[in-house]
């Protein structure tokens, strides 16, 4: 890794997270200062209570100028850039213990000595600065382990995706080649469907689309399929009302569920049978069934657990663990079941 990959960067505190996540560190260090064991008297409540509101302010003071300042600071050479930001918080908790100083002297509240109040304020900037410097590193690296777990996440979901596209586009190619002599017409409205399945499998990596688009799709997959196995392949759709058309899906879901369906199932029965699929929302989930009848005594997964790993794993990349996939055999008959929450989709 270069030297530039390898830095860290400023983290970023234009988020309600970071800033409580500032406010919190600010916290417990009043905690533990308050409750270390000294020679002092203890702190009472209207002590801490004031230590605990001032610190409040630091922090957040700190992290909105260290938010409006970040484009700057990032401008500037390395290790200069976080010498600058950990300045921040220590400037800004200089500039508060000062003011507080004067405004309590002002008011008659209490009245200390000159040296006393610089000891004041210097030791407060300098707890400041250091608590600033840790918690920078602190969150430059959590960013960056972030960033990292996201660039792993969506590595494996592109060679996910790459391994996919080939194994139905060349299927249907060899759908395609069948019907050119026997059916010239109906080779040319597989050509038309296949294009809409490329444009889908050689778009951007990680592109999107909606649980429409995934509709259409599977549509015109079966569409090849269909001329080529004619009767003896039969779909049934049940879309319930209300189904989330907008929803946002990896590209090629619902697509290799049907596949598998065609070639280990359907294709393999001299008789053909019927996919069922089968869409409804159930308890916050979108359900997805996807069914069809399979030769007795087969294994109802021979070849096509890469497909089904495939989605599982890009399913979980967008929905995190509330995405589920689950398979059920019986004999002579076989489902995939896809349950995805409407409100996780990121």
């Amino acid at each position: 890794m270069s030297p530039v990959a390898d830095r860290l960067s400023l983290p970023e505190f234009c988020s309600r997270g970071r800033l409580l996540a500032a406010v919190a560190a600010g916290q417990v260090v009043m905690l533990t200062i308050a409750l270390a064991p000294t020679r002092a008297p203890r702190w009472d409540f209207t002590e801490f209570a004031s230590a605990s509101a001032l610190a409040t302010w630091i922090a957040i003071a700190s992290a909105v100028a260290l938010c409006k300042l970040r484009p700057w600071l990032s401008r500037l050479p390395t290790r200069v850039d976080f010498a600058a930001a950990t300045a921040v918080p220590t400037l800004v908790a200089l500039l508060g213990a000062g003011a507080l100083n004067y405004i309590a002297a002002s008011l008659g509240q209490f009245v200390l000595d000159a040296e006393m109040n610089r000891h004041f304020v210097l030791t407060t900037a300098g707890l400041t600065g250091l608590i600033a410097a840790i918690a920078l590193r602190y969150f430059a690296a959590q960013d960056r382990w972030r960033a990292q777990v996201q660039a792993v996440s969506q590595a494996q979901m592109e060679a996910l995706q790459a391994r996919i596209r080939p194994h139905f586009l060349f299927n249907s190619m060899n759908s395609i080649a069948a019907l050119v002599r026997r059916d010239p017409a109906a080779a040319e409205r597989a050509v038309e469907d296949l294009s809409e399945l490329f444009r889908a499998a050689l778009g951007a990596p990680g592109q999107r689309g909606t649980l429409a688009d995934e509709i259409h799709l599977a549509q015109r997959f079966l569409g090849i399929e269909q001329l080529r196995l004619g009767s003896r392949l039969q779909v049934n759709w049940n879309a319930a009302p209300g189904l989330p058309m907008d929803l946002p899906l990896p590209r090629l879901v619902l697509q290799p569920l049907l596949e598998n369906a065609v070639v280990h199932g359907i294709a393999r029965l001299k008789e053909g049978g019927e996919i069922r699929i089968d869409l409804s929302v159930v308890e916050g989930l979108l359900r997805i069934d996807v069914g069809n009848p399979r030769p007795v005594g087969v294994d109802p997964r021979p070849g096509n657990g890469h497909a089904l790993e495939s989605i599982r794993q890009r399913l979980r990349h967008q929905f995190g663990d509330g995405a589920r996939m689950s398979s059920e055999a019986a004999e002579g008959y076989y489902r995939v079941r896809l349950e995805l929450p409407l409100g996780a989709a990121a």
